[in-house]
């Protein structure tokens, strides 16, 4: 007889900006699927919210689960509602189960919350029949914001911004706890570690990734040394548009070794599919000129640590080497814009034509608003750099056919104090920063 497995939820359970997501859509919808990379917290959260929970991946019950699945599949989505169905991409048959179940039922809400840490694979894809439209919401879980690990003060939110508040708030973050925080990253579980055991979180999950969920994600096998040298490739460009071919060449260096580039195409996509890469769309505003703007996508780690654990670089190596440490504060920067933009409605994009214009980010609400921001680590001179490239920017949309941004914005990663300068442009560390 098949039962629940027992859990109980964390006594001390430290909020996510992904919680406030999920309540929203269960009521809403039958179910969401969180995903996410693995290590995110999508589970320890989502159990936050559940009725009961069933872990697809239990070792003690999988067998069970799987002949289930086979036999009477509705059974392993009874249960108090709302009901976890972790890893649910072992049977991707539960997506149509659990859509019917949600016709149904009396209650066509807050039925079912589906977390995945990959896309399912695409021989499995074929065996859903149902997109999900109408009966499932979709929610992508990223690694903890600076607010939410509590090392962000909260004094600033981007919401308040938007609404025409001016930027008052105080950072605690010095430069040597930046580097620290950049490189033990945002995964729940080094919060409870020492320092130095919680740098190491970082590369024991790169050699999970290398060794074990490259191969799981389609179950062909794939190199490890290979995709060790791709993704410290993606590492030492981070933040840039970066083709395969430029990869593939970064890979082959003082190698020989035959690699086509289709081969460096498929090691990528497979890392998005994981979730561990995520690039960064192109925005595309209306312009005055008619400048042509480059649509490809910039290249991001879902967190600053993959990339400095991939290269082996510790918080001592930023502090030697501040313009590399600017390239890894960027992505960390990325990662939480990415997370707060989440509760805003909202995207981040990047900007850049063929003039040579950048915009590191484009906060753009599906209400129309949006903000441009500049990402600098510090100095008054790349500050002043910062606030000119997004005054340019800015001097260059067409407001009659767009609204004017609602703030601009250079976040940066060191400073005590945010403010607005004489030119209009909010200065404001990450460190007091949240949605």
């Amino acid at each position: 007889m098949y039962t629940d497995k027992k859990y109980k939820k964390m006594s001390e359970y430290r909020e996510r900006i992904a919680d406030q997501l999920i309540e929203e859509s269960l009521e809403t919808v039958g179910a969401v699927l969180v995903q996410g990379t693995k290590w995110c917290g999508k589970t320890t959260t989502s159990i936050h919210h559940a009725g009961s929970v069933l872990y697809m991946d239990d070792p003690q019950q999988k067998a069970q689960n799987l002949a289930l699945a086979q036999t009477n599949i509705s059974r392993l989505l009874e249960g108090a509602t709302p009901r976890v169905i972790d890893e649910w991409e072992l049977v991707p048959e539960l997506w149509d189960a659990a859509r019917f179940e949600i016709d149904h039922r009396d209650n066509h809400v807050g039925q079912f919350i589906f977390t995945g840490s990959a896309v399912p694979k695409d021989k499995d894809q074929q065996k859903i029949f149902h997109s999900g439209a109408g009966r499932f919401d979709w929610i992508k879980m990223r690694t903890m914001s600076l607010f939410e690990s509590g090392d962000s003060t909260g004094d600033i939110s981007l919401k308040t911004l938007f609404e025409g508040a001016l930027p008052d708030g105080k950072s605690n973050i010095t430069l040597d706890k930046l580097a620290y925080l950049t490189c033990r990253g945002g995964w729940p579980g080094a919060l409870l570690l020492s320092e130095k055991a919680a740098l190491r979180v970082s590369t024991a999950y790169l050699k999970a990734v290398i060794n074990y969920d490259i191969n799981k994600v389609d179950d062909v096998k794939r190199n490890p040394e290979l995709m060790q040298r791709i993704i410290r490739s993606l590492a030492r460009n981070q933040g840039q548009q970066i083709p395969y071919t430029t990869i593939r060449k970064d890979v082959i260096a003082n190698e020989n070794i035959q690699l086509s580039v289709d081969t460096i195409e498929n090691y990528i996509k497979i890392l998005t599919r994981i979730f561990l890469e995520e690039d960064m769309p192109a925005w595309n505003p209306n312009l005055r000129s008619k400048t042509a703007i480059r649509t490809s996508d910039t290249r991001y780690f879902v967190d600053p640590s993959i990339a400095t654990a991939a290269l082996g670089i510790g918080p001592n190596d930023l502090l030697n080497d501040i313009i590399d440490f600017g390239f890894f504060f960027e992505t960390l920067a990325v990662r939480d814009l990415r997370v707060y933009a989440d509760a805003l409605d909202g995207q981040i994009y990047h900007y850049r034509d063929k003039s040579g214009l950048e915009c590191d980010a484009v906060l753009h609400r599906r209400n129309g608003q949006y903000g441009l921001i500049e990402i600098k680590l510090g100095g008054e001179d790349n500050i002043n750099k910062g606030a000119e490239t997004l005054k340019s920017l800015s001097s260059q949309i067409n407001t009659d056919k767009m609204s004017t941004p609602s703030f601009l914005m250079v976040l940066t990663g060191i400073g005590n104090y945010a403010y607005k300068r004489n030119d209009g442009v909010y200065v404001v560390p990450i460190g007091c920063l949240k949605n």
